[in-house]
Order: structure tokens, then C-alpha cells, then sequence
């Protein structure tokens, strides 16, 4: 279908234009002119009778946007009115080259305001082949053939977002970019649009408009040539979940700017438009959520080749720019940060004062704390000078306290009253400026902002080494045992670094620069505080659940005080890491050599060990540091208790896990890989179950075994050195024919007791299971088949192994479809005195379930309650034996039950001739 073009105005006003004969010929000539288009005619019974608003529903509904342009082109070329044709074209082009002109001048400007920093020495502002082409391929038509209206650029706060939208507003103003594309390019700020309080999407484009006379019907006449580009989305901290019948579709409609924006973005206003939303990552999931079928992008920064290039930039001289990078290098977490242009400034620039004057880089780069103390005291230390005087510390005083004013009441940009109310005067703006500790927010003339949050983020934790909190003049800013807790539990989603400056200012080395720059700190006061809060969490179940551990460890990393984190480690026996990147392998490496009393140790680690880093400079300081995290095995004679789920390791990964499980000082009690990727060394892995006299719990769950993990896996279990005696295979992708290897356990193994095969498609290999049950040798005591789709031929098999078995005293079959004839057979077996379940989880139904008790009324069958079902489908654990031995229960961390059923179809079955519970 066209667009509202044609049905509003253009086409209507066209046709109004025609003569009475011009539009009987125009009729005449629609009968055949669609044909020679390869377009399919519309009815000529329909044709011949419309009027012109008639005329123009009836192209409207017949044919999409640009081919009903083409049908009506074409004809008033036919009918001499070629006129017609130039007058719309002329409208169109005319208004879209005096609002490129605005844009280019608009944009020229803000591409050299954007930043105070010499990155735009760096930048282009040209956009690049490369980047023209990326661009391009943004809206253009996939695989599938469907166009991408939607975009998300998403990247943290100061990654290159914006830079990179201002370009895209160039090239096509320029007319180097989507001038066949889009007749008109629209760049809404969050930043300037959460100033509003109600406004129109006409009166938002008419802000930015050259003059007064905006063309608002001709824009909008033609919504699948609009491109709206929305930037720094964040800002208005809004996750698009208004009601859709707050939703306005009319865009002269003055609505609030919020309810305005989620018209625009999830398609009620405008549908046929196309949007390019910047946004950070601060809502995850949320708004890609609510849109329709976005194309989402990932902003990375810069890539390692550019941050060498940028460093050649600033220091002009290549070889001390390499020496200076090759110290980056080897930190991480300052390696990262340099992908982002302002902080890569930031350290470029610190390291080139560091040079100047003498001071040792290794110890400048060996922490971010570190570097950010220097790059702030090189501001407001005059050249020359070994000492600040006293207005540059009084200076510097305001901006920490008007710091962490901004980071308590998530303000980040300050008026001349924000500053002058945290000790800094008019005078002082100037300096601030030209030292570029601040810089002119770019929409308002009178404010200001910190050159990046992580700078505004630092100087909030050096103000409380100041000042007590207390004397702050807002009383929105909190202690520093809030802070620490606000921080450690995510509370605050722009709170980055602000924890780890806080415990790296707490390092001898800050302490002396404080020192000798302010001549006093705060900091034992500060370290005594932190110690508290840090003893409150490690004796505290429920602060450990709270609080995110890693971000822990990257504050106690940055304080580098051997004797604190020893101390602060040994307070935690379970731990979890979620390892995402280098940085925070490094950061778990260091920390977990000084848990002294860990049992539990629950790791997932991804992104690190990928294959096309393998020539990486940093991949082998990877397996060093990932050595370390594994030699706790060994080196930890507390730790009983292992998880690594959700990871991927490479073969050199993977060899060195196993390498210390094998270890004879490893220790290891139960063992989960959880939906982890074998490598083709998989047999090492399988080795430790019989190199390890302790491991007796074996959870496999969810990660995918071969045909040769199982004969491996089986071989393992049926040496008399392994003692495992619980294992879960859960989704393990077994098969029927898995299950003969299985076999071979069960009847030379007696010392496993649990067995764990649900949500494995195992049907035609339960047979084989059953037999093994019947042999006299298997020790078996629970076996779990839930999900296993079953079929009929199961169950006979089933009910002989339960007359047989003498050591079996749980049975899961929950979720396979059980007929009622199947469910009599199993009770037929259940009654009889060789029978020794004690319990069986099963599905049925009301209907089954009430034709069972009118056959065999001494089987009473009674719906099951939401609560028992909940406190069974809780634990499972095994029942006493006859000789008294308690087993330990299934896992209850991974294991589901039939959670998905219908309430009405849990039976609770008991058997008058024995104290036993069946229950569905």
C-alpha cells in the first residue's frame, strides 16, 4: 500500500489539477500502463467510476509507495503534463537542499564543539569508504528481504556514539549518503528533548528548521523517506512501556515527550519511517523489547590499531608514544577504557606529563586509580611547579564536592548555580575550562559538564578523603558505607568505577599524593569504615546474595594491599564469578589466590579464550592468569565444591582445568560442567573420574555429549576407581543408543545410586535400561526419565524391572504421555511385595486417574495441593533405605520436574498395601 502521501495530499492535489478530459485520459491510460510496469491493473469497473479522491484510495490501496509514483508519473508524461512531474519534484528538492545546507552548517559547528579534547585531530569528519558502506548497509534489504526500519546503536557513555551520528548528519547533507534513501534526516537529543515538558513530532521538526516556513505537509506526506536519528536515548532514563492506548498516532498532536517518543519508536506514529536510536546499555533488553523487529549494532570504539594510532597522535614522537602504549598494554583495564576516545585522551595525555617529567609509567599504568590521581594533579599543578597553590586546591575541592553532588542525584550536567553552591566561582569557570576538567554542555549556554562521567565518577570518591559527608551542602549525598553498598549491589546504573576509585585512593601510594598535594586526607578513617562493611557482607548470607562479588574484587584489585585482601577473602567460603572479559579474568585471578577458607567455587567465563585471539599479546597473560583461577583447586585444601557453566574454553583452556582436576591434591567432592563445550581432548576430562578417590556427585547438565563423551563417560564409570555416585545428565543430547553404553554401569557399577536422563530423547533405549536394572548386581537407588518421551513399548519393560529390582527406591516419568492402561500396569507391579520403590513421579490425568479407582478401589487417588506439589518438586532427595543409610538427594539447582502441567493432572497415588506415596 502507498503511503499517506497520496490519500492526504500529494496524489489528491495532483488529480485536482487535471482537466475533465486530462483525468477521463488518465483513466484511460490506468487500464495499461500498470501492465508495462509489471504491475498488476486495478479494476477497470472500479476505475471508470471513481471521482479524483476516489481515484487516488484506489492507487492508495492497490500499490506500495514508489510504484504509484511510477503509475502516475508515467501517465501525466502521456498526457502531456510533464509539468505536473517537475513541480513535485522541484517541491520535494527545493525544501531538502535548504534544510541540508542548515544541517551541514549546524553540524560543521558541533563536530568541533563536541569535544574539548584533540581527538577531532585524530577524526575525520568525513565519514570513511568504509564507514559510507556500513552506513549503507544499515537500511539496506537483508537476505530474508525484508528492510530494517528500526536501528539500535548500543555502547557506553562516551564510546563514540555521537561523533559518529554527527558524521552520518554530514555525509547526508553533504549528499554522500541515502540520497536515494531518505529526502529528509532528522537528529533529536535526548539530552535537549527531556527539558520539555509536553510538545508535538511537527514542532520538534520545526525547531530545527532553516526558517519559519516548514514544509510539515510535504515531509510528511511520504514517512518511508524520514529517517529520525535519536541520540543519547538513555537520558531520559525511559523504557518505552507506556500503555498502547496512551499511544498517539497524530503528529501535530502535542502529547509529553516521553509518551511522544514511544509513538514515534514502537510504530504508532508515522509506521512507515525509519528510526536510529543511540543508546548506552543502561536498560538491557528493555527497549529492544517494545520496538518492532530492531537491527541491533554494537558501537565497539576503537580497535587496538586505532588506540596505537590516536597515541601517535598525541605524543607526536612514535617511538615514545609505542613505549607508552606498551605499558596500556599490559593493564587490562586501562586497555579497555582506551577504547573509548575521551578517557584514550585522557590517558594519553597523563602519560605524556609522566614522560615529561621523568616518573616512572609501570607504576603510573600498574592501576586506573593510579593514572586518574596523576592526570588530576597534573590539571591543577602549574608546569614547573612541584606543588598546587591555594586556589588551584580550593578549586579542585568544589569540583569533588559538586562531583558527588552529580553522582548522588544522577546529575551530570551543572548550571552556574550547581557550581557556585559546591565553593566554585564565576572566576574559577574559565580555568576549569581551559584545563578541561569541564566543558559547555553543547544545548545550553550556561552550563556545564565533567569531560567524562569516569573523571566526575573520580572526583566524587576523592571528596569524601576531603570531607565528611556531613558537611556537604546537599544532603542527598550519602556516607561512604551507603556509597560502598550502593555501588557493591548495582543500585545506581551510572556508578561504574566509582567503588574501585574509592578503595584505590585507599592505596600508600594515593595516600601520598593526597598527602602532598592537600597536606591531609581522610583515608584511615575511610579504610576503617570499608573494613566493617566488608566483615558485615563475608558473616552475612543475605548481603552475599545482594551484592555483586566481582564488582568486589575489582575494588579490592585496585587497592592492592596484600595484607586487606587476605584478610577481606578468607571471609568468604562460596563464590561466584561471571568472567566476560580479560579484565575480569584478571581481576578473579588475583583475588581467589586469598580465599583461604573457599568450599564453593561457581565460575562461567566467556569471550576470552576465543580462537581469532589465539595470536592476541594479551592471550598467553590469559592462561596465565586463568592457571591461576584453576590452581585453587589444588592449592585450596577447603574447596570441596566446583561449577563451570555457561563457558568457553579453548583446547589449551579446557586442557588446564583438567590438568589441575586430575591433580592429586585436588580434593573436589561435586563437580558441575554445565553447558560447556567439550574440546577434542575429552577424554583427559573423563580421566578425572577416575583419578579423583573424593568426586562423588557428577553434574553434567546441559552441556552436549557425543556418542564417544558417553563411551568415555561410561568407561570412566565402570572403573572400580571411580567413585561418583551421583550423576546428572540432564539435556545432555543423549540418544536410544546411548543408552547400551549405560548398561555396562549399571551392572558392574555399584556404587552409583542416582541417575539422571531426563530431557534427553532416550524412548527405544529404556528397554535396554530396564534390563539392567533386572540384573541382580545394580545398585541403582534413583532413577530420573523425566522428559524423556516415552512411548508404549516403555512401560512393560518398566513394570518388569520394578519386580526385579531390589535396590530401586525412586522413579521420575514425569512428562511422558502414560495411557491408562500403561498406568495399571506400573500399579499392578507397585502392589506386589517384590515391588521396593518407595516413590514414583508421574503424569496422568482426572480422567485416568477416576477410571483406575473405579477398577481397583484399593488404589485411592487424590488430587495433589500447589503446596505439596511445590515442596516436592523442591527436593527430591532419597529415601531411608531398609538399612537405615540416608543417600544424598538428587540436584535441585538444575533438576525440573513438571512445572509446565496443569495442576489438575498432578495425582498424589497411594497404595493401601504399603506406607508409600506416588506422586504425579
Amino acid at each position: 500500500m502507498a503511503s499517506s502521501f497520496f490519500s492526504d495530499f500529494g496524489l489528491l492535489w495532483y488529480l485536482g489539477e487535471l482537466k475533465k478530459d486530462e483525468f477521463r485520459k488518465f483513466k484511460d491510460f490506468l487500464k495499461q500502463e500498470p501492465l508495462q510496469l509489471g504491475l498488476k491493473p486495478i479494476p477497470w469497473a472500479e476505475v471508470r467510476k471513481a471521482t479524483r479522491e476516489g481515484l487516488a484510495n484506489l492507487l492508495v490501496k492497490h500499490y506500495e509507495e514508489q510504484e504509484a509514483w511510477n503509475v502516475t508519473f508515467s501517465i501525466f508524461h502521456k498526457i502531456h503534463r510533464k509539468d505536473l512531474c517537475e513541480k513535485a519534484k522541484k517541491e520535494i528538492t527545493g525544501h531538502t537542499k535548504t534544510y541540508q545546507a542548515h544541517i551541514q552548517e549546524k553540524f560543521n559547528n558541533m563536530w568541533f564543539r563536541e569535544s574539548v579534547t584533540r581527538i577531532h585531530d585524530y577524526f575525520d569528519q568525513k565519514t570513511t569508504q568504509k564507514e559510507r558502506e556500513s552506513l549503507e548497509r544499515l537500511f539496506a534489504p537483508k537476505e530474508t528481504g525484508k528492510q530494517p526500519r528500526t536501528v539500535v546503536f548500543k555502547g557506553i557513555q562516551g564510546i563514540g556514539k555521537t561523533t559518529f551520528l554527527i558524521k552520518l548528519m554530514l555525509a547526508w547533507a553533504e549528499g554522500s549518503l541515502y540520497q536515494e534513501r531518505f529526502f529528509y534526516v532528522f537528529y533529536f537529543c535526548c539530552r535537549e528533548m527531556k527539558q520539555l515538558t509536553q510538545t508535538s513530532l511537527a514542532a520538534l521538526i520545526s525547531r530545527d528548521w532553516p526558517n519559519s516556513h516548514v514544509p510539515l505537509t510535504e515531509i510528511m506526506s511520504q514517512p518511508e523517506r524520514l529517517l529520525f536519528v535519536i541520540d543519547s536515548f538513555e537520558e531520559l532514563k525511559h523504557n518505552l512501556d507506556e500503555p498502547e492506548s496512551d499511544l498517539c498516532s497524530d503528529w501535530m498532536e502535542q502529547r509529553p515527550v516521553r509518551v511522544l517518543l514511544s509513538s514515534l519508536l514502537r510504530k504508532k506514529m508515522l509506521p512507515e519511517c525509519s528510526l536510529l536510536i543511540a543508546a548506552a546499555p543502561v536498560y538491557p533488553g528493555e527497549i529492544e523489547d517494545r520496538l518492532v523487529c530492531p537491527e541491533i549494532k554494537t558501537f565497539l570504539g576503537f580497535s587496538e590499531s586505532e588506540r596505537k594510532q590516536y597515541f601517535c597522535c598525541i605524543f607526536q614522537d612514535r617511538n615514545r608514544a609505542m613505549e607508552a602504549f606498551s605499558f596500556v598494554r599490559e593493564n587490562e583495564q586501562l586497555f579497555c577504557m582506551c577504547q573509548i576516545p575521551t578517557l584514550c585522551w585522557i590517558v594519553c595525555t597523563c602519560l605524556k606529563h609522566e614522560m615529561e617529567r621523568g616518573k616512572d609509567l609501570a607504576l603510573t599504568c600498574r592501576r586506573t586509580t593510579s593514572l586518574y590521581t596523576s592526570f588530576i594533579f597534573n590539571l591543577f599543578t602549574a608546569k614547573g611547579t612541584s606543588c598546587p597553590d591555594q586556589q588551584s586546591q580550593s578549586q579542585l575541592k568544589g569540583l569533588c564536592s559538586l562531583a558527588a553532588e552529580g553522582m548522588w542525584t544522577d546529575t551530570f550536567v551543572f548550571s552556574e548555580e550547581d557550581l557556585r553552591r559546591n565553593g566554585l566561582v564565576d572566576s574559577d569557570i574559565p580555568t576549569l575550562l581551559d584545563m578541561k576538567a569541564l566543558q559547555k554542555y553543547r544545548e545550553c549556554e550556561n552550563s556545564y559538564l565533567f569531560i567524562h562521567v569516569c573523571v566526575q565518577e573520580f572526583c566524587a570518591a576523592m571528596f569524601y578523603f576531603l570531607k565528611s559527608h556531613i558537611d556537604h551542602p546537599n544532603p542527598a549525598v550519602g556516607c561512604t558505607e551507603t556509597l560502598l553498598f550502593t555501588y557493591l549491589k548495582k543500585v545506581k546504573v551510572h556508578w561504574i568505577y566509582l567503588g574501585c576509585f574509592m578503595f584505590g585512593l585507599l592505596n600508600e601510594k594515593e595516600q601520598q599524593k593526597l598527602d602532598a598535594f592537600f597536606g591531609f586526607h581522610l583515608s584511615q578513617e575511610i579504610q576503617q569504615k570499608f573494613r566493617q562493611c566488608v566483615q558485615r557482607i563475608g558473616e552475612s548470607e543475605h548481603l552475599q546474595g545482594e551484592v555483586d562479588f566481582l564488582a568486589l574484587c575489582y575494588c579490592l584489585f585496585e587497592m592492592q594491599n596484600e595484607a586487606f585482601v587476605k584478610w577481606a577473602m578468607a571471609l568468604f567460603q562460596d563464590v561466584t564469578f561471571s568472567i566476560v572479559d580479560s579484565a575480569d579474568l584478571v581481576t578473579s585471578a588475583y583475588c581467589l589466590k586469598h580465599c583461604s577458607r573457599l568450599r564453593k567455587l561457581w565460575l562461567s567465563i566467556q569471550n576470552v579464550f576465543k580462537e581469532e585471539n589465539a595470536n592476541n599479546p594479551t592471550s598467553n597473560y590469559s592462561f596465565i592468569c586463568w592457571h591461576h583461577v584453576c590452581s585453587v583447586l589444588t592449592t585450596n585444601e577447603n574447596l570441596t565444591e566446583l561449577q563451570v557453566s555457561d563457558s568457553s574454553l579453548n583446547e589449551s583452556a579446557f586442557v588446564t582445568l583438567c590438568n589441575q582436576l586430575r591433580h592429586p591434591s585436588c580434593h573436589l567432592q561435586k563437580l558441575w560442567i554445565n553447558n560447556v563445550s567439550f574440546s577434542a581432548e575429552s577424554w583427559f576430562f573423563f580421566e578425572v573420574l577416575t583419578l579423583s578417590p573424593d568426586l562423588k556427585y557428577l553434574n553434567l547438565n546441559g552441556t552436549a555429549l557425543s556418542r564417544k563423551d558417553v563411551k568415555l563417560l561410561c568407561n570412566a564409570l565402570s572403573n572400580p576407581k571411580c567413585n561418583v555416585e551421583e550423576l546428572l545428565l540432564t539435556n545432555c543430547c543423549l540418544s536410544a543408543d546411548d543408552c547400551e553404553a549405560f548398561t555396562w554401569v549399571l551392572n558392574s557399577n555399584n556404587k552409583l545410586k542416582l541417575l539422571n536422563v531426563s530431557y534427553n530423547y532416550l524412548d527405544k533405549g529404556v528397554p535396554l535400561l530396564c534390563k539392567a536394572l533386572r540384573h541382580p548386581d545394580c545398585a541403582l537407588e534413583v532413577l530420573v526419565l523425566g522428559y524423556c518421551y516415552l512411548s508404549g513399548h516403555c512401560w512393560k519393560s518398566l513394570s518388569d524391572a520394578l519386580l526385579c529390582n531390589k535396590s530401586l527406591v525412586h522413579l521420575d516419568l514425569s512428562a511422558n504421555v502414560l495411557k491408562y492402561e500403561e498406568l495399571k500396569l506400573l500399579c499392578e507391579a507397585l502392589k506386589q511385595p517384590s515391588c521396593q520403590l518407595q516413590s514414583l513421579w508421574l503424569n496422568t490425568n482426572i480422567e485416568t486417574s477416576t477410571n483406575l479407582e473405579e477398577e481397583n478401589q484399593k488404589v485411592f487417588l487424590t488430587p495433589k495441593s500447589a503446596e505439596e506439589r511445590r515442596r516436592n518438586d523442591a527436593n527430591i532427595s532419597l529415601k531411608e533405605s531398609k538399612k537405615g543409610k540416608k543417600n544424598k538427594g538428587a540436584d535441585t539447582r538444575k533438576y525440573k520436574t513438571q512445572q509446565d502441567v496443569d495442576l489438575k493432572s498432578n495425582i498424589s497415588v497411594t497404595v493401601q498395601y504399603k506406607k508409600i506415596k506416588y506422586f504425579s
